[in-house]
């Protein structure tokens, strides 16, 4: 007992401390903090920040859209819910029967969190020397900035995070039902999970093509285990299943494709640099190419490390986001930082990282404070979301 008490503790003051800071200058209504001007509008800050409402939104109505529409005044088309996948909505509501819907939402979020910086922890050990583990892990529990907003307001992202991270870290361990109830996890959560799949497919099949290609089709699934790694068909047949929920609760079974402006993938790559584009706005994008930077020296890392499934991973999920066109790019490439901390592992550990990650804190809190008081929708009457 006192063992495992020894080994959360860590867990717990890596997940909870950042946050609890960072509501706290909201929670104390401060005017302001270090110069940057804060609202007085308390807690309802952190809750109202995107896209929480819109989860609380469909966990009060379940995607219905006489509910939605005759009980909320965005002017977001009905259909737009459906880009959000419904497991981190049918969780506040769960939760939401004992504390109600805005403080589910937190709590989940908070739960998240720990989860991921829970299996983190535990793949970090792959990684590093136990000594380097809690170092590693506070740096991947705050940075980017971005990774500790989205920890610290309503959102599915730590949910997602978690369940990849947990999936990837069972794979490795050949756990594949494990791995594949959690992968289901993350598809449940958010759309890109499929390519979880994907990159699972390649670090299975690739290893043994020689042997594939030399044999007849007949031996290909005692080639491939497919009697040990059939558990991790669960991620595509979640997919399926919010599908038919959504053909069930909308009408419409392709209802996330025809969920209008929610699809930021363009060709050809690389057209973040469009500042004419709705989601982009702005010329100010050269720290998009250090992003670029990062992850491509952060793939080639895990590639001499064999990282296997990680780098297919990472290879694939970076793949997409160069085709990805929204000024928001870190937030959808926060489910491969993980990984990428890893990657940077013997670097991050160094003495001269540590002293430069002292001084980068202050940043990452301003930074924070900054965004999630600026981030936020606009909710005149709060009573639909209680």
């Amino acid at each position: 007992m006192k063992t495992k008490i020894k080994t959360l503790w860590p867990i717990l003051l890596l997940s909870l401390v950042p946050t609890l800071l960072i509501w706290l200058p909201f929670f104390l209504r401060l005017n302001s903090f270090w110069t940057i001007p804060l609202p007085q509008s308390g807690m309802a800050t952190i809750v109202a920040n995107y896209d929480g409402p819109l989860y609380i939104v469909i966990a009060k109505t379940l995607y219905n859209k006489v509910l939605i529409t005759s009980n909320y005044a965005f002017t977001l088309p009905v259909e737009y819910y459906a880009a959000h996948l419904p497991l981190f909505p049918w969780l506040i509501r769960i939760f939401a029967t004992a504390v109600g819907y805005p403080y589910a939402m937190l709590g989940l979020t908070l739960a998240s969190s720990i989860l991921s910086i829970y299996f983190f922890q535990k793949l970090a050990l792959q990684f590093v020397k136990k000594e380097d583990v809690f170092w590693l892990t506070f740096v991947f529990s705050i940075l980017p900035a971005r990774w500790l907003i989205v920890r610290s307001v309503g959102s599915a992202e730590p949910l997602f995070v978690a369940a990849i991270i947990a999936s990837v870290y069972y794979f490795r361990g050949k756990k594949y039902w494990l791995a594949g109830i959690w992968g289901a996890v993350a598809q449940l959560v958010k759309s890109p999970g499929i390519l979880l799949f994907i990159a699972y497919a390649f670090a299975l099949v690739v290893p043994q093509v020689k042997k594939l290609l030399l044999s007849g089709s007949d031996k290909w699934a005692k080639i491939l285990n497919l009697k040990k790694i059939y558990p991790l068909l669960l991620i595509p047949l979640s997919l399926l299943g919010v599908f038919v929920y959504y053909n069930f609760v909308m009408g419409d079974f392709w209802a996330y494709f025809n969920s209008g402006d929610n699809i930021h993938l363009f060709f050809p790559p690389f057209q973040i640099f469009n500042y004419s584009a709705p989601w982009v706005g702005t010329f100010w994008l050269e720290e998009i190419i250090f992003v670029y930077l990062i992850g491509l020296m952060g793939l080639i890392k895990l590639y001499y490390q064999k990282a296997g499934a990680i780098t297919w991973f990472v290879g694939i999920f970076f793949g997409t986001l160069l085709f990805v066109s929204h000024r928001d790019i870190i937030r959808y490439a926060l489910p491969i930082v993980p990984f990428l901390v890893l990657a940077y592992s013997k670097t991050i550990i160094k003495k001269e990282f540590r002293i430069v990650m002292m001084i980068l804190v202050i940043p990452i809190y301003l930074f924070s404070l900054a965004y999630i008081s600026q981030n936020v929708m606009q909710i005149s009457d709060w009573s639909p979301f209680l």
